[in-house]
């Protein structure tokens, strides 16, 4: 989780970034964009909801159909499961302890 002014924000999930950053202000449905891009209706939904991941895959798709780079949509990815497995794993990488550097 990110810390911002004492509170903690959740892992934003790149389906929040589709659905808010690019559906919603174009005007557009998941529908839409499946067809464009070429996939089940069910992926960009479900995408959107935040239900599934990202793969490389559909990250190639949504780069070359709104303009963006691949890279942009795997690093909200690659940074939501970062933070999300940190923070499932906050106890047990707490009891870790970090390797000297004079061992």
């Amino acid at each position: 989780m990110l810390m911002k002014s004492n509170v903690m924000l959740a892992p934003i999930h790149p389906g929040e970034i589709l659905r808010e950053e690019f559906l919603k202000p174009m005007g557009l449905s998941a529908g839409h964009v499946a067809k464009a891009v070429n996939v089940p209706r069910t992926r960009i939904e479900r995408l959107a909801n935040e239900q599934v991941d990202l793969t490389p895959d559909t990250a190639l798709r949504l780069a070359r159909y709104f303009g963006t780079t691949a890279d942009f949509w795997m690093a909200i990815q690659s940074r939501y499961a970062l933070e999300s497995t940190g923070d499932a794993l906050a106890n047990e990488l707490a009891s870790i302890h970090p390797l000297a550097a004079a061992e």
